[in-house]
């Protein structure tokens, strides 16, 4: 069975010949200490967008490296839209907002185009271009369908928020002014069908929408306003993704329990990751099993950091039993291989599903 069956079978919510493997990110650090295990020929260690073009491919090549040798069931890639320097920590995109370029390499919204309502007029919006999905073209040119093609790009609540800049700013503009917010999430949702319907061209099997609507104790709005502000976009998104042959599932860190019914009624298929630090599994699994696939679970915060292989081996066996019995649930950890994360320990990890993660499992 290949890998992408073996995805495709899970988000059908149904047993294949064992729980598929997936990430949903590695960082440039990341991808160069899993590198090590494998080969040799590997990029300099620093932020991408410090690398030279052939360091930029050897650091793909690597990642293509890590995901052969350790046999993942997908690739992620995501959209890298052009960008110019504004100084030694910030870029500016096509949109016009401002970047910080965090520690860990990655770019935050620090200042938008938009203020206010008085700035859309003269708001010109962007389109993506094909090259700026230059790594779905190389990951689908690399493995074809011998293993899923997953494609991330922010949802609306992300894209709304970086136009400003804030996402103070958003949420105070979901009391201050609704019709506001529902203009930003109108230019948002048009770019995501731009990407969307581009990823399909491009061969992307899956669609991963990210974003965080949540922190650890909540949800950052409320049930009401997610069905006001942000449910009816993912509606056209999930459907768009839908008729042109792709799945597609949400992706959020912290307790999303007060939305996750608004996240089944907006048509996603799946839901990532159940950061365990808020959300039980077994309780996700029993209460959405039936409508989305569940993935990820395995905690990035303090397990892959700072655990034993023992430790780890031990939760991929308490999750699988968990999430895994009759199908539906796609390891992986609880948001990213980051920089923090041993690489023994994801590699402990990847090797505990193949152990714990044959159908039937055995609980």
């Amino acid at each position: 069975m290949t890998g992408k069956e073996r995805m495709l079978e899970a988000f059908g919510r149904s047993e294949s010949d064992r729980v598929p493997v997936w990430e949903m990110a590695f960082n440039e650090e990341s991808i160069i200490k899993l590198g090590r295990f494998f080969t040799d020929d590997l990029p300099p260690l620093k932020f991408a967008q410090q690398m030279t073009v052939e360091e930029k491919i050897k650091l793909l090549m690597t990642l293509f490296t890590v995901i052969r040798q350790l046999e993942l069931d997908g690739i992620t890639s995501i959209a890298i839209l052009d960008t110019e320097k504004v100084d030694e920590d910030h870029v500016r995109d096509g949109w016009g907002r401002i970047m910080r370029i965090s520690e860990e390499g990655e770019a935050t919204a620090v200042a938008g185009p938009v203020s206010g309502p008085q700035d859309l007029e003269e708001l010109k919006p962007y389109h993506p271009r094909q090259s700026e999905l230059m790594m779905l073209m190389a990951a689908k040119g690399n493995f074809g369908n011998e293993i899923a093609q997953v494609m991330v790009q922010p949802g609306p609540f992300r894209e709304s928020w970086m136009l400003l800049g804030s996402m103070e700013k958003l949420l105070y503009f979901y009391i201050k002014d609704p019709r506001f917010v529902h203009d930003l999430a109108r230019i948002a949702t048009d770019f995501i069908l731009e990407i969307t319907d581009m990823a399909a061209e491009l061969g992307a099997d899956i669609i991963a929408i990210d974003g965080d609507l949540a922190f650890s104790q909540t949800t950052l709005m409320s049930p009401a306003q997610y069905e006001e502000f942000i449910l009816p976009y993912h509606k056209e998104i999930t459907q768009r993704a839908h008729e042109l042959g792709m799945l597609i599932f949400k992706h959020s860190d912290g307790n999303m329990a007060p939305i996750l019914a608004g996240i089944v009624e907006a048509g996603f298929d799946g839901f990532h990751p159940v950061q365990p630090q808020c959300m039980d599994i077994g309780e996700v699994k029993t209460g959405y099993g039936d409508r989305l696939c569940i993935l990820g679970n395995i905690d990035c915060t303090y397990l892959l950091p700072f655990g034993s292989e023992e430790d780890v081996e031990e939760a991929v066996r308490e999750t699988i039993a968990k999430a895994a019995p009759g199908g539906g649930y796609i390891i992986s950890s609880s948001n990213s291989i980051h920089p923090g994360c041993k690489p023994e320990n994801y590699i402990a990890m990847v090797k505990a599903a193949r152990k714990y993660g044959n159908y039937p499992i055995e609980v």
